[in-house]
């Protein structure tokens, strides 16, 4: 079961530069910010940015739905013709993600909180 799109990432090259554009768009400071990886909350909504983002094949910003069972999930969008992007994997915390593409080359991020 999905708990809707409360995430989206931005792959970026200059990090230093996103935070700056980005905390000045969303009137807020960074609620992560570290090397690998920043984080603003506004409204409910995570707005992530990654420096690393365009090494892993990222063209532009995903967006991630927020799903109970990560696994589940992934499998009910292969066997419907999906393909595996990025397997889950636990980003820290027990926080799981993946990534996939639909048929017309969409990608399709997923959350599993922890």
């Amino acid at each position: 079961m999905t708990q809707g799109l409360k995430t989206i990432i931005y792959p970026v090259k200059d990090l230093a530069r996103a935070k700056a554009l980005f905390g000045g768009l969303l009137g807020a400071d960074p609620v992560m910010d570290e090397p690998y990886y920043v984080q603003f909350d506004a409204a409910g909504q995570e707005v992530g940015l990654d420096p690393n983002g365009h090494g892993k094949g990222m063209t532009g910003p995903v967006p991630y739905w927020h799903v109970d069972d990560i696994k589940k999930t992934v499998k009910t969008l292969l066997d419907a013709g999906a393909q595996t992007l990025q397997d889950v994997q636990d980003v820290g915390g027990g926080r799981l993600t993946a990534t996939v593409k639909d048929a017309d080359g969409n990608v399709i991020g997923l959350i599993q909180p922890s």
